[in-house]
This record gives structure tokens, C-alpha cells and sequence, in this order.
């Protein structure tokens, strides 16, 4: 397997580690070198419930790379970190993607997959990143179906395939022995791709399809109605899908695959956008939505919606802030959204939405939107495609699968 390509340059000898920002600002290094072999014995031997303290302090995922990078036993410590008790708090990666040529077929849907390119960018750190390609020896024209567990998921009639942003491996999956007439449109993992009990299901209008990771076929279960969702996330052990127009469904797969539209009611002063898809977030132990009102009064402004499903029946709760939490949405909404609390220790703005900027007109990645505030300028001449369904792979926001492996 291909060793992972950290984003930052290497450091010369002696190595010093950044391992954490304490309040105090105060910087813990650890210096690693021939001359001081008892000292990094010392730092090796450090409680795994110490070293969990450290991961949670940590505001970069290059300060992660960092601390993997270190010795064995702290890399050990970050794959036996309790995500249960603790959370990351730094941002996600900014993917930026390209084709080296536009080379399409099949209509608009597939894409010749060893065309494509992107590169990684890290918010904390935008004077470095990291480009990369797709695999060269890939199945030729791919449709993006998603990106689940830092792996962007494409599919070609019956051949799938997984790719890892951060590294670029390959996984090929099982052949789909599905009807001819099925069109696979979107796909999720419902665990991290090491772990054994992960799964990937895959979606058409008429059937979902599932692959449990280690075997070698596909299990299909008919939907009773067709179904199109704009997108799926996994709250708290339960599959949540929106479809148009703002329906919201739970998807379960026991005790027998099943597709339920949750009963929700609206706020009588709830106004929503009709020209856009919305995107689910989930935001702690908060499951959101975020809407896109775009008329000439607003001038493009977001709305964020709270589920709460304590009321009877459930319903959707209007936000007027987003406190010390920032969101990243993803062009397409099939590719993952992200939050992240008290963003201002790594440089970001709470009660800001971030979202790749596809804008001809500025160089800058991502824009910062806070809420309530215009998404576009009066001229609107910086304009932001903020379409639902692209079928190809865009701009969007990623963690790397190492970062999911820590949560098994």
C-alpha cells in the first residue's frame, strides 16, 4: 500500500512536533534525536488518557499528521481515541477539483475518471497542499455517486469504485448485477471503509443495494415507491435522507430495509427557498437544515432549521444564530457536509457557513458567509453555482479516512 503523502514539507533534524495549543498558548514540543533517546522514551511512555487530552486539543489535520508522525504509541493513542467522549474541533480539508481534459460520455453523466485531478487545502494552513490524481489504470468513464469516510465513491453500469482523497488507493468493488434500466444516482458507507462492520449502500430510484465489506456480491432490497434523495447523513445510528420538495425520511436497514417520511411540521413564520436543494447538517447532538433564499429582496441569504423532534409532532426550528459553530457545505449535495465548534481557534468565524467558491471572478477557494448576510455581491457578479446534482466530482469539503480511522 502506498505510504500517505503528508500535505506539510519535511522537517530537518532535529524533529520538533507540534503535539497541542494548551489555553495558555503555550507550546508542548517534543524533540526527537539520537542524543536524547531516554528523553523520547519518556514521551513514548505516555498514558494513552493523556495523549487522548492532547488529540482533543489539536487544530489542524496537519497537527494531526504531526502527532501520528511522532512514535508508535502515539500513533496507537490516536486510533484508540474515544470519539464518544471527545471531538475533533478543526476544520475540514478544502478538495478543489479539475479534469486535465473534458472528456465525457454516456450524455452528462460519466467522466473519463484518469482525468481527474484535485488538490487538498487545509484552512489552517493555506500556504501548503497537496495535489493529486486519480488512478491512471481506473475503469474508464466513472459517474460520481458521493463522498463518505474520506472516500469518493464512483460507479460505471455494473463496476464501482472507491478512491481515497488523501492517498488515492483504490478499492474495486464487487460487479452490480443489477437491471439494465437501473440507474445507480447516489452512494453512502455507513462506517469507516477499515472498519469490518461498514457497509456501502447504493441507490436507485426503484432499489437500494447493499455491500458489507469483506464479501464478494451485492444484496438488493426493491423500494415500494420510487424514491430520489437530494441527500443522506447518519445521525446518531439513523439514515436521514431529504428529497424535493424539503421531505424528510429515515432510512432504516433492520429489521428489514425500509423507507419512512418523517412526520415534521413547519414554523408558521417559515418562509423556504424554492430555487435550491437544501443541505443536512449534523452539528453536535443537533441535526440541521440549511436553505438558500435567493430573491432580489435577500440578495442570496441562508436559513438554518434546527429538527426537533421532542415536539409532537417533530418539527423544524428556525435559527437565528449558529453560536460559536460554523458549517462547510459542498456544492453538490451529495458530497459531505461538516461542522465544527469554536472555529476561532484555528482562525475561522463562528456563525459562518463556508462553501467552496466556483466564482470566475476571484482566486479565493471558499467564501465565509455569515448568517443572515447576502451569499452574493449587489452586481452579483461573483455568482456561486449552488445547483443540487452534478454527477461529477466538484469543489468540495473532506476529511481524510485517517481521520475517520481514529473513530473505530
Amino acid at each position: 500500500m502506498q505510504p500517505p503523502l503528508e500535505l506539510s514539507p519535511p522537517a530537518p533534524a532535529p524533529r520538533e512536533v507540534v503535539v497541542a495549543e494548551w489555553p495558555s498558548k503555550k507550546i508542548c514540543h517534543c524533540l526527537v534525536s539520537t542524543s536524547a533517546s531516554s528523553e523520547h522514551r519518556v514521551w513514548a511512555d505516555l498514558p494513552d488518557s493523556l495523549l487522548h487530552l492532547i488529540i482533543a486539543l489539536l487544530s489542524s489535520f496537519h497537527d494531526l499528521l504531526a502527532f501520528t508522525g511522532t512514535c508508535h504509541s502515539w500513533r496507537a493513542a490516536v486510533f484508540s481515541f474515544p470519539s464518544s467522549i471527545y471531538a475533533f474541533v478543526f476544520p475540514p480539508l478544502h478538495l478543489k477539483a479539475g479534469l486535465r481534459k473534458a472528456n465525457r460520455d454516456y450524455g452528462t453523466w460519466y467522466y473519463l475518471l484518469s482525468n481527474y485531478k484535485w488538490r487538498l487545502c487545509d484552512p489552517v494552513r493555506t500556504d501548503l497542499s497537496l495535489r493529486r490524481s486519480a488512478p491512471r489504470n481506473a475503469p474508464n468513464y466513472m459517474r460520481y455517486l458521493g463522498c463518505s469516510y474520506g472516500h469518493l465513491i464512483f460507479s460505471c453500469l455494473e463496476h464501482l469504485l472507491l478512491v481515497d482523497v488523501y492517498t488515492c488507493t483504490k478499492v474495486k468493488l464487487p460487479k452490480l448485477q443489477a437491471n439494465s434500466g437501473c440507474a445507480i444516482y447516489c452512494g453512502i458507507l455507513m462506517a469507516p471503509l477499515s472498519s469490518s462492520s461498514s457497509c456501502l449502500l447504493l441507490f436507485s430510484k426503484s432499489s437500494m443495494f447493499q455491500w458489507q465489506v469483506g464479501t464478494n456480491s451485492w444484496t438488493e432490497y426493491p423500494l415500494v415507491s420510487e424514491q430520489f434523495f437530494v441527500q443522506i447523513v447518519l445521525f446518531k445510528g439513523q439514515l436521514f435522507a431529504i428529497d424535493f420538495p424539503h421531505t424528510l425520511k429515515t432510512i432504516s436497514l433492520a429489521p428489514h430495509p425500509s423507507v419512512q417520511e418523517v412526520d415534521v411540521v413547519w414554523g408558521e413564520d417559515i418562509v423556504v427557498g424554492l430555487n435550491y436543494d437544501p443541505w443536512l447538517v449534523v452539528c453536535g447532538d443537533m441535526l440541521l437544515m440549511v436553505d438558500l433564499v435567493d430573491d432580489l429582496i435577500s440578495n442570496g441569504t441562508f436559513q438554518v432549521f434546527r429538527f426537533d423532534s421532542s415536539a409532537e409532532p417533530a418539527k423544524w426550528t428556525k435559527m437565528e444564530k449558529l453560536e460559536n459553530w460554523a458549517l462547510f457545505l459542498s456544492l453538490d449535495r451529495m458530497s459531505p457536509t461538516f461542522s465544527c465548534m469554536s472555529p476561532e481557534r484555528w482562525g475561522g468565524k463562528s456563525n459562518c457557513i463556508y462553501l467552496p467558491s466556483v466564482s470566475k471572478d476571484s482566486d479565493e477557494p471558499w467564501i465565509a458567509v455569515e448568517l443572515g448576510q447576502a451569499v452574493y455581491s449587489t452586481s452579483r457578479s461573483n455568482s456561486y453555482i449552488l445547483g443540487g446534482r452534478s454527477n461529477q466530482l466538484e469543489s468540495l469539503w473532506v476529511l481524510p479516512s485517517l481521520v475517520y480511522g481514529v473513530r473505530q
